[in-house]
């Protein structure tokens, strides 16, 4: 009994076995299939999907590129739309130029030409002003050591006329006398002659220097007579001592800035004689208290005017400088 069960247990195993060794390959063999057809179906699915997203990002670069078509012909159309803009100013600008040109009586006024022409004036003024100012110098030199030679010239010639005269005097005196003494009528009438030729010499020669020394302005209403200004004169006068009162009062004598009335004029050293502009000595540049600094009163035509550091006597009706002191401010 156990034998026979042995054996039918056996042979259902075997059996068993067999049917199990038999469908193991066919389970496998379908599972391999399904797992081929589901990989095929996923590379498929990839490769679809992979196509997909080629096509899409192509079509986002022709979308881009076609954007980028646009805004170039967007910004070409911009630029020419501009440079009609402009070239139709130019012309318009040309024109008005050319109109304005055509107005200054066609005479170059460009940039360059204005630049030019500028240069040659300034390089004009300052050859003019370089000359004024060599001039000026040595005319003042000049006027200085010929003022002293003549006034030493003038004050030997009066001394020589009043020598003759003392001389001629006593001739004519000695002459009288002894016309008077013999008694010689001749002689006396003679001696008369003279002396009346003499007193009309001097009389001629008084009113001479009387002229020279007075003279006369118009200030629209009426003539004037004054004096002609001595400049040696007032300045042996110890009233009229400005350099030692200066040195005790320094702050008087220290103004402010002095302004040109003109925008490009320099200084330059003034002389007796020269005539200057109106705008130099008009009542802004006056001195109207010249006791102040010492100074002697004006009279006449006459005022004391600030030349930057120095002061003028001027002849407000000539413009003539009549006296100078150099650097009489600080």
């Amino acid at each position: 009994m156990t034998l026979t069960k042995l054996m039918k247990g056996s042979a259902l195993g075997a059996l068993a076995a067999a049917m199990a060794l038999t469908a193991l390959p066919a389970e496998a063999q379908a599972q391999s299939r399904n797992w081929q057809e589901r990989a095929e179906r996923a590379r498929g699915d990839r490769n679809e999907a992979r196509q997909q997203r080629s096509e899409r990002r192509e079509n986002r670069q022709q979308a881009r590129q076609e954007e980028r078509r646009q805004d170039t012909r967007e910004v070409r159309r911009a630029a020419s739309e501009r440079r009609a803009d402009m070239r139709q100013r130019q012309e318009v600008r040309g024109d008005n130029r050319a109109d304005i040109a055509q107005a200054r009586g066609s005479r170059g006024w460009n940039q360059a030409d204005r630049r030019v022409e500028a240069a040659r004036e300034r390089n004009a003024r300052r050859e003019v002003e370089q000359r004024n100012r060599t001039y000026a110098a040595e005319r003042n030199r000049n006027y200085t050591d010929r003022n002293r030679a003549e006034r030493r010239a003038e004050e030997r010639a009066e001394r020589r006329a009043e020598r003759r005269t003392e001389r001629r005097v006593e001739q004519q005196r000695d002459a009288r006398r002894e016309a008077y003494r013999d008694g010689r009528r001749d002689a006396r009438r003679e001696a008369y002659r003279e002396d009346r030729r003499d007193a009309r010499r001097d009389a001629y020669r008084d009113a001479r220097r009387e002229a020279n020394r007075r003279a006369r302005y118009y200030d629209g209403r009426r003539w004037h007579d004054y004096d002609r200004w001595d400049q040696r004169r007032w300045r042996s006068n110890h009233r009229y001592d400005w350099q030692r009162y200066r040195h005790s009062n320094r702050s008087i004598f220290r103004l402010g800035s002095y302004y040109s009335p003109y925008r490009d004029y320099r200084y330059r050293r003034l002389s007796i004689g020269f005539r200057l502009g109106s705008l130099f000595f008009g009542s802004r540049y006056w001195i109207n208290d010249p006791w102040r600094y010492r100074l002697p009163e004006v009279y006449g035509p006459y005022r004391w005017v600030r030349y930057y550091d120095d002061v003028l006597l001027v002849d407000i009706y000539s413009g003539e400088v009549v006296d100078v002191i150099y650097d009489f401010f600080w």
